[in-house]
C-alpha cells in the first residue's frame, strides 16, 4: 500500500525553505511586538508581519532556487562517476 505524501512534501525544496523562513520571520516579528518594538495598532502589526515574513521568505526562496539550479547544472556537466569538479 502506497502512502500519500502531505502537501508540504509535494512542494519543491525552494518553496519549503521559503515557507519555513517566512514563518521564522513572522515569529521574530511577534517576539519584537511583545518586547515593545512595534506600536500596537492593526496597521503596524500587519506591516511588521508582512515585511518580516515576506522578506525572509522571498530571499530564502530565491537563494535556495539559485542553489538548486546551480547544483542541477553542475550535475549535468559532471561526467558520470565523477562527483568532483576535475576535468
Amino acid at each position: 500500500m502506497q502512502e500519500q505524501k502531505s502537501w508540504f512534501r509535494r512542494t519543491g525544496l525552494p518553496l519549503r525553505v521559503g515557507m519555513i523562513c517566512a514563518a521564522l520571520g513572522i515569529l521574530l516579528a511577534i517576539v519584537g511586538m511583545f518586547r515593545g518594538n512595534v506600536p500596537l495598532n492593526p496597521l503596524s502589526i500587519s506591516l511588521a508581519l508582512l515585511i518580516s515574513g515576506g522578506s525572509w521568505g522571498l530571499v530564502s526562496w530565491a537563494v535556495t532556487t539559485a542553489v538548486v539550479d546551480v547544483e542541477r547544472d553542475a550535475a549535468a556537466d559532471a561526467p558520470d562517476g565523477d562527483p568532483g569538479n576535475e576535468k
